[in-house]
């Protein structure tokens, strides 16, 4: 099968701190409603094709950094409010609109493709998406920790489609990471990519093709600096530049490594699937890859609590797309002279979605909040996670039970929400907040 190597896309610039952005809204004007351009992609087969690493470009370090620079934890109000800032408030309602006017008309096409388009991912570049988590004196825009901001942009994206969304969002969670537990050196060597005017693709790895994975028992090894095993469901990794891999040390603890994706023995393989297809998932075998550890053993749990409540985030703009697809739809239905929503079965099913979202945007906002003050929030990640499963998955099921036939067919976006839904359970790693 031949390979296809997708050429680096520009983007148009990401240098202007992101709010001065969402005051001049002419890079939103420029989105527009364009047809996607026609691109080589991944042939969604089961055998899928095998690749080299994607050319990265020279990651090296501008100037030295005396000490890593750490973002210090937001100031608690003291009382129970998780409404957002206004800052908070103008980030969500640009990403807001870029989902419905840029994601949600290229949903189908990306689904269909296993890929999102190069303009929408240069488009999403520039809203400085990868910016969000990298401290104001290293080229980002922030000057507190931000998870809350993460969980809002999320389920913002998510809104329009959760596949794009993942696709849109994976460097971001690499420059999180690097921001949160590299050291100086490797804020100095990397960081600088993703705040300049061409953000590298790249992606957080720690899942692995088994039954039952455990994020805290992987086996991807990592024994004299070298890195061995396998990454499943990895968005962009035929592209991706640069890489942080989930590996086992030889204590058998896990931790966090750094990995560009140019080295020897890094091979990528299509990896469809039957959500998300259109973060273009794959995954990447390691073989005696060169690697360094970013940050300790402690920062891996934090890693995976914040990319678990990233997902949860995720869920939540996509069941609200579930509930405002479905609510003018029983209402428009008619069966037996009388829209179907006068059924107390379709009503109630309506009812409960929008009863259980709610649930799970107040336990996914609690843990945001805790994040960003530097608290505890294990249990509230855990408690998260649960209910936007269990509902999230619930709520697609219902979604396409409302349609009827009509909820089988990709005439209707339903089928896909609900393939996306049944991710939230079975990812990690991909997104962080």
């Amino acid at each position: 099968m031949s390979v296809v190597v997708k050429s680096r896309r520009d983007a148009i610039g990401v240098g202007a701190a992101l709010l001065n952005r969402l005051a001049n809204s002419r890079a939103i004007d420029r989105l527009g409603l364009r047809k996607p351009a026609e691109r080589a992609v991944f042939e969604a087969t089961k055998t899928g094709f095998r690749t080299a690493g994607a050319l990265s470009r020279r990651f090296t370090a501008a100037s030295k950094l005396a000490k890593p620079s750490r973002l210090p934890a937001a100031r608690g109000t003291g009382r129970f409010d998780l409404t957002p800032t206004e800052d908070q408030q103008m980030v969500v309602e640009v990403v807001r609109e870029f989902a419905a006017e840029v994601l949600r008309p290229a949903a189908a096409s990306a689904d269909t493709a296993c890929a999102t388009d190069a303009h929408v991912l240069s488009s999403s570049a520039e809203l400085g998406l990868s910016l969000i988590e990298v401290p104001e004196e290293l080229g980002g825009i922030v000057t507190e920790r931000s998870a809350m901001t993460g969980v809002l942009v999320a389920e913002a994206m998510a809104h329009g489609d959760m596949g794009q969304a993942v696709a849109c969002l994976a460097p971001a969670a690499v420059s999180t990471a690097i921001s949160l537990w590299g050291d100086e050196t490797q804020q100095a060597t990397y960081l600088p990519a993703f705040t300049g005017s061409s953000v590298p693709a790249a992606a957080l790895a720690i899942l692995e093709p088994r039954a039952l994975f455990d994020p805290f028992s992987v086996q991807t090894t990592f024994n004299g600096g070298r890195l061995n095993g396998v990454k499943s469901l990895v968005p962009r990794g035929a592209e991706a530049e640069l890489f942080v891999i989930a590996a086992a040390l030889e204590s058998g603890q896990p931790a966090l490594f750094l990995v560009e994706s140019d080295h020897p023995g890094v091979t990528i393989e299509a990896e469809p699937s039957m959500g998300l297809r259109a973060a273009s998932l794959s995954r990447v075998i390691l073989q005696d890859v060169p690697a360094v550890q970013l940050g300790t053993v402690e920062d891996y749990a934090e890693c995976v609590r914040l990319s678990r409540l990233g997902w949860c985030a995720l869920s939540l703009g996509t069941a609200k797309a579930v509930l405002d697809y479905v609510t003018p739809y029983v209402n428009s239905r008619i069966a037996f002279g009388e829209p179907i929503s006068h059924r107390q079965s379709v009503a109630f099913m309506v009812a409960n979605i929008g009863i259980e979202l709610e649930g799970m945007r107040l336990v996914a906002y609690r843990a945001g909040s805790r994040a960003e003050q530097g608290l505890p929030f294990a249990r509230e990640v855990a408690l998260a996670r649960r209910l936007c499963t269990d509902k999230g998955m619930q709520i697609g099921t219902d979604g396409v039970q409302l349609l009827g036939g009509h909820g089988y067919v990709k005439e209707h976006p339903v089928e896909r929400w609900y393939r996306d839904l049944r991710a939230i359970g079975v990812m990690e790693g991909a997104v962080l907040v």
